[in-house]
């Protein structure tokens, strides 16, 4: 299965007990609420949900459209 964006910010919404729409393509996602242990949470999920992501590259990232670029270009290279 692959994320989508829609999957990736509802998880992230899920995740900081928020509104999906709060979640912005430029938002901090750190200034929301994120923490390393929810961010961790996450990636392991996304990971395991799609084996051959390599998701190491968003923990450089602050804001969910640069996260969502990530994922993009994984998805591009697969």
């Amino acid at each position: 299965m692959s994320l989508t964006q829609d999957k990736m910010r509802a998880d992230i919404a899920e995740a900081l007990e928020i509104a999906p729409e709060e979640i912005t393509a430029e938002a901090n996602l750190f200034d929301l609420g994120l923490d390393s242990m929810r961010l961790m949470s996450l990636v392991m999920t996304w990971q395991e949900a799609d084996e051959k992501a390599d998701l190491s590259e968003i923990w450089e990232h602050q804001t969910f459209a640069a996260w969502w670029g990530v994922v993009a270009a994984q998805h591009a290279g697969a």
